[in-house]
């Protein structure tokens, strides 16, 4: 018998809970119907009898041309939305033509350099039929520009296409590390994006705040929470200080957040969120639109719960972690493939991560009526403490000065540091137990086919690159990249400099380089 009983992130557990947990609890201000403010039971009054949520998987790989031919298998097999993964070459704003990107090209996603690679990646995929996310955040600002320029050369207005791009570089900056400028001139950018995506792009989400890498760098659930949201705060206050109404554009806003093993712990995480930037918004902020203060969010199963050792069992992982996404009221989820620890994931295992999710969809009853667990003593009780811990972080960095003060400090960071390195602990005690990996573990592993990426892609990427630039207009590269610079340099919005620098196939490092040369180049000081 166990001797503690905790949550994933231990948070202790009563051996029973009932009414007295939950004597304070009031219907209308605490939970309320679906659609409702404070939206604690889901966004939408008929939730998912209404409209299932969005499936994506999280794909691309090696040549724009590969990763077209995935997306339209996916879409063929019923996937509802796309979801970009670029290569770190593209994380970084780096060419591939670059020596930096030697041995990398199209390793862990799609290589895109120039707006011809978006061109192929989107081939024969209309942007106002399905929706893109975007996994982008230093170089966001110019992957989106290629985005609408793709969608411009389609025949497509900006204001049919809808989609995400990630852009939440605080996280960066606290959690995955793929920045480019420091905090402050990336701040500056992304209410640019903000800004542009208001007045011109009304269907897009320009900013996904992300607590997905916090959670995938090792906080705890609770601080995944309370890091998302703070830095959500900190991008409202940025909009509000460039003289927006928080109306314009808080609607618009959208959260990214990790599906974990711990079944309640993550479904009352969710509810938690969602009532508590209502509240933040309203009471903060004084938004007067319900649009305003419901958190939309994205969500993805946990890619640190996958395991090297017996990786079949992922798929119960992520079925798991699916179907508590599911039950929290998510409005898209992309599920993990089983194969994903060891390489980019075969067409197989996709398929069978996009099955996972038609089948909670249609076969498990889930669907059939809306926040089931709504009313759980226990299920309340997990959220009001989520609730009420997560806020303890959000005034603790309020003193602080905000979120990109603390985020100088190294705050954030040490407080998932520490976290992580607890979680490591038990599991090393073996009081925490990872199947396969810790106990019940197997003496010989079966062997597994994965997807192999050729080196080659490099070369074919660099012959692209040469091609483009060889019938290019100089003339227009070297002007538009000067009134970037300029817009850079006068505070103008960065957005329609760019998108004129992509239409003249300015490369993505062109343009990287061209802000940097301005706003400067972040390196990681070494906080610990």
């Amino acid at each position: 018998m166990k001797n503690k009983f905790t949550t994933i992130s231990s948070v202790p557990i009563d051996p029973l809970y009932t009414p007295e947990n939950v004597a304070a609890l009031n219907y209308e201000k605490d939970l309320n119907n679906p659609g409702h403010f404070p939206f604690t039971r889901g966004l939408h009054e008929t939730m998912y009898r209404g409209r299932l949520w969005t499936m994506r998987l999280f794909s691309g790989f090696g040549t724009p041309e590969e990763t077209n031919k995935r997306y339209k298998f996916l879409l063929e097999h019923g996937q509802t939305g796309l979801s970009v993964a670029f290569d770190f070459p593209t994380l970084m704003g780096v060419d591939a033509d670059q020596k930096r990107a030697a041995g990398e090209v199209g390793k862990c996603g799609v290589n895109i350099s120039t707006l011809k690679d978006m061109e192929i990646l989107f081939d024969g995929i209309p942007l106002d039929k399905v929706t893109t996310s975007m996994t982008i955040n230093g170089p966001a600002s110019v992957l989106l520009a290629m985005y609408l320029v793709v969608a411009e050369k389609q025949g497509v207005s900006w204001e049919q296409i809808g989609g995400t791009v990630q852009n939440d570089v605080l996280k960066e900056f606290i959690a995955q590390n793929s920045y480019a400028f420091p905090p402050d001139p990336s701040m500056r950018v992304v209410v640019d994006m903000i800004e542009f995506c208001t007045e011109k792009v009304p269907k897009w989400n320009s900013v996904s705040i992300s607590g997905y890498h916090i959670r995938e760098a090792g906080s705890t659930a609770v601080q995944e929470l309370a890091f998302t949201l703070a830095d959500g705060i900190a991008y409202v206050q940025a909009c509000i200080e460039r003289s927006m109404k928080v109306d314009d554009f808080a609607p618009r806003l959208s959260f990214f957040f990790d599906a974990h093993n711990d079944f309640f712990e993550e479904i009352a995480k969710f509810r938690a969120a969602r009532r508590m930037w209502a509240n933040i918004m309203k009471d903060r902020f004084h938004a007067k639109s319900d649009r305003s203060m419901m958190c939309r969010f994205h969500t993805q199963t946990a890619g640190c719960s996958l395991t090297a050792q017996q990786p079949y069992n992922n798929v119960v992982r992520t079925t798991l972690q699916a179907l508590a996404a599911v039950m929290g009221g998510t409005q898209s989820l992309h599920t993990n493939a089983w194969d994903e620890t060891l390489a980019l994931p075969t067409e197989l295992a996709a398929m069978t991560a996009l099955r996972t999710q038609q089948i909670i969809a249609t076969e498990s009853g889930v669907i059939n009526t809306i926040d089931p667990l709504a009313g759980s003593y226990f299920v309340e009780s997990l959220t009001n403490q989520m609730e009420k811990e997560a806020n303890t972080y959000i005034e603790k960095i309020d003193k602080m000065g905000g979120m990109v003060q603390a985020v100088k400090s190294g705050y954030p960071q040490r407080e998932i540091a520490e976290a992580s390195y607890r979680y490591q602990k038990q599991i090393d005690s073996k009081e925490k137990i990872i199947v396969g990996v810790n106990e019940f573990k197997t003496a010989k592993e079966p062997p597994m086919e994965t997807l192999k990426i050729s080196d080659d892609i490099h070369e074919a990427q660099t012959r692209k690159i040469a091609e483009v630039k060889k019938k290019r207009d100089a003339k227009k590269v070297s002007a538009t990249l000067t009134a970037l610079k300029a817009a850079a340099q006068n505070n103008k919005n960065i957005m329609p400099p760019l998108c004129d620098c992509v239409r003249a196939y300015c490369t993505l490092n062109e343009m990287m380089e061209t802000l940097k040369s301005v706003f400067g180049e972040y390196h990681d000081p070494g906080i610990f």
